[in-house]
């Protein structure tokens, strides 16, 4: 019976499906390779034999082979079916291009944003970016004095007072300097022009006294009344950002050198918790090159400012005091400051002795400016921060195109501290390397 079921069952499919192919509009597939009809699975199905007897009742087979509908999609695809094209094969290395390049966009995109951003709040930066600076110059002297038994806040306001009185004492030093010398020097100044007005009339040029009056009445008219109240209001808009500025600068130096632990915990909060412990580190070995760099910046300024002020002090010009004061300050812009306060030092040299002494004070310049390039700088910035000239002075022309003076100020400590942080994070990133290395085999 159950032999009688299957072949009548198989019977039924064959004439349904010779039904269904005549019925269809399309061609018939052809025959596959190997002499296989679109009807061989179809019988397939009679030749498997009658089920085995286990006493249920006879089930129909339902994976004998496709139904009748199958068959005839079968054909369709078969007989309509076109060769796919060759896949592109891209280059390894343009994936890998590819993939480097949108993320570097993106990168590049936020820290734009982000500068941008900073530089529209310049006004409460700056000043941040100040006493961060100031903090890692005068945090040991805090340290000290916490260690010698006093509490960390008065010890950070006895600190910060002695930086106070510093500052305020070398003020006082050159202002006095200044007010000494320049009656003297305003009348050197005068004497100059003198000369140099006397040499156009009777030199080469042979130029009239009239001619000579004419230019200076011309440039006197370039400077209008409106320029004048201009300028007053913006140098007074520029004192009220300064003074505003330097509180703010000496309000977060105080809480700096106080609670700077607490405050760096605070902002590591905000990392993820897998990465808390990477940031922890990598931030406090910024922090130790930037401590470092500024150390060293102030030891190699303070070099510049007693080499150029013992010069002029020998050559017996005026103002060597604050000359001295000057070139110890702009030092902390590198390159450009001792360039800018050089060039002062020659000039007052010029105007106050004339053009020979003003020649030696130019050699005293380079000479200390070469010691300061060739021994201090890789002793010191080489050993401690790892900086190369290179990168420096790209760092201070990048910062100066993008935010002017105060760019050229922090170009550098900010290249010290990314400079540190790579290192620590490729460090700890050989490290983890290392340990994953299965051991090597005994024996």
């Amino acid at each position: 019976m159950i032999t009688g079921r299957a072949g009548w069952w198989g019977r039924l499919r064959r004439v349904a499906a010779r039904l269904s192919g005549r019925a269809g509009r399309r061609p018939k597939a052809p025959a596959r390779r190997g002499g296989e009809g679109p009807t061989r699975d179809v019988d397939a199905a009679r030749d498997t034999g009658p089920a085995r007897d286990t006493g249920a009742a006879p089930v129909p087979p339902t994976d004998a082979g496709p139904g009748p509908g199958d068959v005839e999609r079968r054909a369709q695809t078969t007989s309509t079916a076109a060769p796919r094209g060759r896949e592109v094969d891209i280059p390894h290395g343009v994936l890998v291009a590819s993939e480097w390049s949108w993320r570097l966009l993106l990168i590049l995109a936020a820290a734009g944003v982000t500068g941008y951003l900073l530089l529209q709040i310049s006004i409460i930066v700056v000043p941040v970016l100040i006493a961060a600076l100031v903090t890692a110059l005068i945090v040991p002297v805090t340290d000290c004095l916490h260690r010698s038994g006093l509490p960390r806040g008065v010890a950070a306001g006895l600190t910060l007072l002695g930086l106070i009185i510093v500052v305020l004492g070398l003020l006082a030093l050159v202002g006095q300097q200044v007010a000494t010398g320049y009656q003297g020097l305003y009348r050197q100044v005068v004497d100059g022009i003198d000369q140099v007005r006397i040499w156009l009339i009777r030199g080469p040029l042979k130029l009239s006294e009239a001619e000579i009056d004419n230019a200076f009445q011309s440039l006197g008219e370039l400077v209008t009344t409106n320029q004048l109240t201009e300028g007053a209001l913006r140098v007074s808009t520029t004192v009220g950002h300064v003074v505003g500025g330097l509180f703010l600068a000496l309000f977060t130096t105080y809480f700096m050198l106080y609670d700077g632990e607490r405050i760096w915990r605070f902002l590591v909060g905000f990392f993820p918790r897998s990465a808390r412990v990477l940031a922890d580190s990598s931030g406090r070995r910024g922090w130790v090159s930037l401590t470092a760099f500024v150390r060293a910046t102030v030891i190699v300024a303070f070099v510049d400012g007693v080499g150029i002020m013992i010069v002029a002090l020998v050559l017996g010009l005026p103002f060597a005091v604050p000359i001295g004061v000057l070139v110890f300050l702009a030092s902390f812009v590198p390159i450009i400051g001792a360039l800018v306060s050089g060039a002062v030092a020659v000039l007052v040299a010029l105007v106050a002795k004339g053009p020979f002494v003003a020649l030696i004070m130019l050699g005293g310049v380079l000479l200390v400016q070469q010691l300061e390039a060739h021994v201090l700088q890789p002793f010191l910035l080489g050993r401690f921060v790892r900086l190369h000239p290179v990168a420096i002075l790209l760092g201070i022309g990048a910062g100066a195109y993008l935010a002017g003076i105060a760019g050229a100020l922090f170009a550098v400590p900010l290249v010290a501290v990314l400079n540190g942080i790579v290192r620590h994070l490729a460090q700890e990133r050989t490290t983890a390397e290392t340990r994953q290395m299965p051991a090597p085999p005994p024996g």
